[in-house]
């Protein structure tokens, strides 16, 4: 695995996967933000409310918080190219199911199921992480995620093209359904062209399924806490269907019990899975530390949880504030997604140079600093400064989302797709929290908020240990093997 040569031209060995896995990832970007580029022709079309427009944006995140979690999972017991081949076609679905949409309702709900498919990132990280060693990993990973993600980009510089050519009021409809068709399609040609792991290597699985391993009490009480917030933006979502009517009290309320029978029941189901740790000390050679885990969820909320409500709300901030067209105001939005092509990877590649840590404390100063001056932008900015602004801030989001997930592999092997699920489950927390406050406060305070939680994440680095030396890993059959990490 570490003799063939890092090269990006290349699509053979650990390259061809590589590439064919940020193409997946690319085509989940566009199917989950298709809707985005084209909001302003949805709502005259559907004669929608600007209260229903912002529900739906909120709608398309919620449902990857758990599906992260639970597509982690999947990923880490049957392996990557089944899990993302499957995920890719049955996605398709929802997107079929909005392009055909006559009511706000039948848009909220194909919109709602839509958020499965931002599980897809997780399963990336895992097989990218069998294929390449340690001092290329923050780069690949960094590439994986940062070419996946510029699909939310061309959809914005694409679909609204691609409605005017079919013009009329159902042109949404097709360019809708033709990045369905493209998911559905690209689900077979991924079955067929990969593995999961390169020739004659160990595809390391937990020891136990249905919640993540830990390896001390104290890691035990503290998976419980960081589970809460995943349920409280749930909660939070459910009381904002209940403000745009969605929703009845009693609905409501029944979500909430809901909510927490289903957090009780993670609980004990994650006391089953670690009830060794409360009797037996596990050995040094085994353990991990999850607070690694928990300040790398705490950085995702505020970089891809910013990244997903800014790209979401941007294309309208813009037609809105400097009085654009919707292509207009789309190719405009993007420039702030369009920052992904180098940036995360960049944020990768200077992990895998400078140190994890060093890095991440650089680039969330810089995204505080970035959201501060988003903040300041209106009317009487020039349209290519504000331009100039936002694509600053972007580097700083996407090159950090880089780094954090150079650390995630690091960390255990055999629990990357879980590790992985429940930080990119925050990333969604994230994005559910600044958009629900996006519907309820002024674009500025917006803003000024992601500034905040950057700081905070700032603050939780100092707890963040650079990953050092190798992590040991037991196969099936107990045989151990010492992976480096450095």
């Amino acid at each position: 695995m570490g003799q063939e040569k890092f090269n990006i031209l290349s699509f053979t060995g650990k390259m061809k996967t590589l590439h064919l896995s940020w193409m997946a990832f690319f085509i989940t970007f566009v199917v989950w933000f298709n809707a985005a580029p084209l909001m302003l022709a949805i709502k005259d079309s559907m004669g929608l409310t600007t209260e229903e427009v912002k529900t739906l944006l909120i709608l398309n995140v919620a449902l990857t918080i758990p599906a992260r979690v639970i597509i982690g999972m999947l990923t880490d017991k049957y392996g990557p190219r089944i899990v993302y081949s499957t995920l890719l076609a049955v996605c398709s679905i929802p997107c079929f199911m909005f392009a055909l949409a006559t009511t706000f309702e039948q848009l909220a709900i194909a919109r709602f199921m839509m958020g499965l498919i931002g599980a897809g990132f997780v399963v990336g990280i895992r097989i990218v992480s069998e294929w390449f060693p340690a001092n290329e990993l923050g780069t690949a990973e960094g590439i994986y995620g940062g070419w996946g993600n510029f699909g939310s980009a061309a959809a914005a510089f694409t679909l609204p093209t691609v409605a005017l050519l079919f013009g009329g009021e159902d042109g949404w409809r097709y360019a809708i359904a033709i990045t369905g068709l493209m998911s559905l399609l690209f689900s077979v040609v991924y079955y067929f062209n990969v593995t999961d792991t390169p020739k004659g290597a160990t595809y390391f699985r937990p020891k136990k399924g249905g919640a993540m391993e830990v390896t001390s009490k104290g890691d035990f009480y503290l998976l419980l806490f960081m589970k809460l917030p995943m349920y409280l933006t749930l909660g939070l979502l459910a009381w904002k269907l209940l403000q745009v009517s969605m929703f009845t009290e009693t609905t409501t309320h029944a979500i909430y019990i809901g909510l927490a029978v289903l957090y009780v029941l993670d609980c004990w189901k994650t006391y089953q899975v670690n009830s060794d740790i409360f009797v037996n000390d596990v050995p040094e050679i085994e353990r991990y530390k999850f607070k690694q885990v928990a300040v790398l969820n705490v950085l995702y909320f505020s970089t891809f949880g910013s990244e997903l409500a800014v790209i979401s709300m941007l294309p309208l901030f813009f037609a809105e504030t400097f009085g654009l067209g919707m292509a207009e105001a789309g190719m405009v939005a993007a420039s702030y997604a369009f920052m992904n092509l180098m940036s995360r990877p960049g944020g990768g590649w200077i992990s895998d140079r400078f140190g994890r840590k060093k890095t991440l404390l650089i680039l969330t100063a810089g995204l505080a600093v970035g959201y501060y001056a988003m903040s300041q932008i209106t009317a009487t900015w020039s349209l290519p400064l504000a331009i100039a602004t936002a694509m600053a801030c972007s580097f700083f989001v996407q090159a950090g989302e880089g780094a954090v997930f150079a650390a995630v592999p690091m960390i255990k092997r055999r629990l990357t797709g879980q590790i992985a699920g429940m930080t990119g489950a925050y990333g969604n927390v994230g994005a559910v929290f600044y958009l629900t406050l996006y519907s309820i406060v002024s674009t500025q305070m917006f803003f000024y908020a992601i500034a905040i939680t950057a700081v905070i994440g700032f603050m939780a680095l100092f707890l963040m240990e650079e990953p050092k030396g190798h992590i040991a890993e037991v196969d099936e059959d107990g045989k151990v093997t010492l992976i480096n990490v450095s």
